[in-house]
């Protein structure tokens, strides 16, 4: 018989709960659905889901959009219509 053991870590508490709620649907605790993550990791020696970076998140746009910021904060940040804006 295996023993189990408590596992923590904090989560953000939106994630939590938006988590709890897709297990609650499936008929899934939180725990059952991290022992079936913790399972196939273990058997398949990979994270079971492709995991990308969001450019978004870059560096480079992070800095640009620090730079528009200050710009908009300061007066100086140019606008300019284009095609795409729909009235």
């Amino acid at each position: 018989m295996s023993h189990t053991v408590n596992v923590n870590f904090k989560l953000d508490e939106d994630v939590k709960k938006s988590m709890e709620q897709a297990c609650s649907e499936m008929g899934l605790s939180m725990s059952a659905a991290f022992t079936i993550f913790a399972k196939k990791v273990s058997r398949e020696r990979r994270i079971p889901f492709e995991i990308s970076a969001d450019p978004f998140y870059s560096e480079s746009n992070i800095r640009y959009l620090e730079k528009k910021l200050a710009d908009y904060k300061s007066g100086q940040l140019k606008l300019a219509e284009h095609e795409l804006i729909e009235e």
